[in-house]
């Protein structure tokens, strides 16, 4: 099925998850077993079944234990892959209902295991085969998204115009998709000091991010990426002949899309390129201690250097309100985009990816703007407020927003209620979801997104480490 026709689709599914993949079966304290039976999941570990455990017995509020047991594995029970080969390890992680593997989403929906690698090897084991097999997808095309297990496979965007090679589901360039693997990578050899992902192929895919990134800062013009989609909506393709509008190449990277997979208006995406900083120095303290490459270390320090001091000159406006805030998109020219997108990297999130100090003024007074109604992609309803995006629409709320918001805030009544309007916002699957209507949750986009899924089952379990009170019903 199309994407876009699941989107239409499961936004009627309500309450009703699909019983072909998930049991009914009457559960304890009347919550229905919603989670993949034992036999089927294709990943487990001890570990993880112990934090639902522990987490399930001390949390006095049963349905964020019901929702914990369902979220916190989904990434494990249902889109894991071992694909090793001989001695070196390859993992192949689906997004969730669309089998394919962004190199975004994979990151992320295994970040929150990887802070448990040295007590479970086969976890560990895993996200090392995720790390192996994001660079060799980087390898095939670092402008690419998305990623299919089998190379021959030509999928239904193999007839975009632009240069698609089978294997790749998607070629659509984003920033971020080559952050987040580095993000992953350089967590794991912090947790493991472990060097065995820093192989010849790791390397190779670390030139081609500075190369793709140094191309789409456009010095030289607009570079080798074009894309064009025959498509009724807008936002799937570029304009100006597939090179989307111009820019004023002043050290920021073009992000042609979005995190949402939606086009950028003005091509310099902020959090991205914040974000692009942080994985740039990071890439570079692993090739400088750990392969002694200071020639690439160098290069990557450098670039680093140079978009932070372009983001800190053109991506930071006078907001008549706010006051000096980060803007969304610039180009360089002078125009800018006011707005925010509940896909991260997105300006709520900066602190969570390490952009930005949450105490940061500028942040602060950013942070703000996002969650008013100045922010023409925040939502208020009957049932609950948070950021959306022109992806799914008006009046959608995604819930990775409002994880977002508890995650960067440092107000405890916040956080609260930000964990109540999860509560009360599955639509009774007790599942996240990718968006959900403001005012009737049970009318929802995407029953099956392990993404969301697996942030929910983060904050969850770092709020019960460190603020467990604010768990309370």
């Amino acid at each position: 099925m199309k994407r876009r026709t699941f989107l239409q689709n499961s936004a009627l599914l309500g309450a009703g998850m699909l019983a072909s993949k998930f049991s009914f079966a009457e559960g304890i304290n009347d919550f229905p077993v919603v989670r993949t039976p034992v036999d089927k999941r294709h990943f487990s570990s001890k570990l993880v079944e112990g934090m639902i455990k522990e987490f399930q017995k001390n949390v006095a509020d049963k349905e964020l234990g019901w929702m914990f047991n369902n979220c916190l594995p989904n990434t494990l029970d249902t889109t894991v892959y071992d694909e090793s080969k001989g001695n070196r390890k390859l993992t192949y992680v689906i997004t969730g209902d669309i089998d394919a593997m962004w190199l975004r989403d994979s990151s992320a929906q295994v970040w929150p295991y990887i802070q448990f690698v040295n007590k479970d090897k086969d976890l560990k084991n895993m996200i090392l085969g995720l790390i192996n097999k994001q660079s060799e997808c980087i390898n095939i095309d670092p402008y690419a998204n998305a990623f299919y297990n089998d190379p021959t496979k030509k999928g239904e965007w193999f007839t975009d115009h632009t240069d698609m090679k089978p294997g790749m589901h998607e070629r659509k360039w984003e920033i971020d998709s080559l952050c987040y693997p580095i993000r992953l990578a350089y967590r794991y050899w912090k947790e493991t000091n472990d060097n065995t992902p820093f192989d010849d192929t790791w390397v190779k895919a670390q030139e081609a991010t500075v190369r793709t990134f140094k191309e789409q800062q456009r010095k030289n013009g607009v570079g080798p990426y074009k894309f064009e989609r025959t498509t009724s909506r807008g936002s799937d393709t570029l304009q100006v002949d597939g090179y989307g509008y111009p820019v004023n190449p002043v050290g920021l990277i073009v992000s042609s899309f979005r995190p949402s997979d939606d086009c950028s208006i003005f091509g310099f995406l902020i959090p991205s390129n914040l974000f692009a900083i942080v994985s740039l120095r990071q890439s570079a303290e692993i090739l400088r201690k750990v392969k002694n490459n200071t020639a690439l270390a160098s290069e990557m320090e450098a670039l680093a250097n140079e978009v932070e001091t372009a983001v800190n000159q053109y991506g930071i406006i006078d907001h008549p309100t706010h006051g000096r805030v980060y803007a969304f998109e610039v180009d360089g020219f002078g125009s800018y985009l006011m707005m925010d997108d509940a896909n991260v990297p997105s300006l709520l999130a900066l602190p969570y990816l390490g952009a930005v100090d949450v105490n940061d003024e500028v942040y602060q007074r950013t942070r703000n703007f996002i969650l008013s109604d100045k922010n023409p992609f925040f939502f208020k309803g009957k049932f609950a407020e948070g950021i959306g995006g022109p992806h799914i629409g008006r009046d959608m709320i995604w819930p990775m927003s409002i994880i977002m918001r508890a995650n960067t805030s440092t107000n405890d009544e916040e956080i609260r209620q930000c964990v109540q309007t999860l509560k009360k916002t599955h639509g009774g699957t007790g599942f996240m979801h990718e968006s959900f209507h403001k005012d009737d949750p049970k009318k929802f986009t995407r029953h099956w997104f392990a993404w969301t899924n697996t942030l929910f089952g983060e904050l969850m379990w770092k709020l019960y480490k460190e603020k467990p009170e604010l768990l309370k019903a």
